[in-house]
């Protein structure tokens, strides 16, 4: 853990919050801030809403809520844990916030999706197994451990495709987000070929950059990666989309080779249980995503 690490306790009212997300029906965020400190994450815009003066990755809110009341009332609603910060990560170890949420909803009915780039999930595998239908998302937007290091504080990617491969074989249905892509960094087919075996699904997503992490993420860029310079100037200074229309068509003739069905934005991959995965296209969601500012954070009584 961060030695420099803020760490503060904070009282809540309730921990469960209506979404405006299209992809579940309510969002739960055992903390606020994230100890992962990725260097690209959109979740930073929190701060407006809880006016930390720290970087993003130096403060950590863990949350603390009274007893979830009727938690049936949940039951056949999808509830997306992570939305905004890692549940799994290292500070989870110690305070169990999400343990403890997973314990007060277990036999309520409520369909679980977890998002997060741990290994520590394995902990709780045998309590999510018994939520019908959870899936666990683990991001992996590369193969390259350095350049993984360069960009998060989080476990080694060997360690992410390890964890997902016990749920996979515990019968949860699990996901590769492959998020975001690094435009000529991210190897895409590699991820998928390392992956496939071990999940129902491979979302792809496009690097956004907005906020105070656009200078950061276009100057590392320039300093590790500077032929890239022009490709990302034209991509997020000039909003040129040609590079993820052809690398759209590139990857729907690599998942036609590959025997995977390809489908772009589509809601019925919900619908997917079984091998081989199916790859999502998620490069133009941004309208989606617009709704995700609008959460609130505190969110309504449990």
């Amino acid at each position: 853990m961060n030695n420099e690490l803020i760490i503060k306790t904070v009282e809540t009212k309730g921990i469960i919050s209506k979404s405006n997300l299209p992809v579940c029906d309510f969002s739960v965020n055992p903390y606020t801030g994230c100890e992962h400190a990725c260097k690209y994450c959109y979740a930073s815009f929190m701060k407006r809403f809880t006016n930390h003066a720290e970087d993003w990755g130096a403060f950590l809110d863990v949350k603390e809520w009274g007893e979830i009341k009727n938690p049936e009332k949940y039951n056949g609603k999808e509830l997306f844990i992570g939305s905004v910060t890692d549940p799994y990560q290292p500070a989870e170890e110690k305070y169990r916030r999400t343990r403890t949420l997973l314990e007060q909803l277990r036999g309520s009915g409520a369909i679980l999706s977890i998002a997060t780039k741990s290994d520590l999930i394995l902990r709780d595998l045998d309590l999510i197994k018994t939520f019908v239908n959870a899936r666990v998302s683990w991001s992996i937007n590369t193969l390259d451990e350095d350049f993984k290091s360069d960009m998060d504080c989080a476990v080694s990617i060997e360690r992410r495709i390890n964890a997902m491969k016990e749920f996979h074989k515990a019968g949860v249905r699990t996901a590769c987000f492959m998020s975001p892509i690094f435009p000529k960094i991210t190897d895409a087919k590699a991820i998928i070929k390392a992956t496939k075996e071990h999940c129902n699904w491979v979302w792809l997503e496009n690097l956004n950059l907005r906020g105070n992490y656009k200078p950061v993420i276009l100057n590392y860029i320039a300093e590790r990666n500077p032929g890239l310079v022009p490709l990302y100037h034209d991509i997020y200074s000039k909003n040129d989309r040609t590079y993820w229309q052809e690398l759209d068509a590139e990857m729907r003739g690599f998942c036609e080779s590959e025997n995977l069905p390809y489908v772009v934005n589509d809601d019925s991959v919900k619908r997917a249980f079984d091998e081989p995965p199916i790859v999502v296209n998620y490069f133009y969601h941004s309208e989606i995503k617009k709704s995700a500012g609008k959460e609130k954070h505190n969110g309504r009584t449990a």
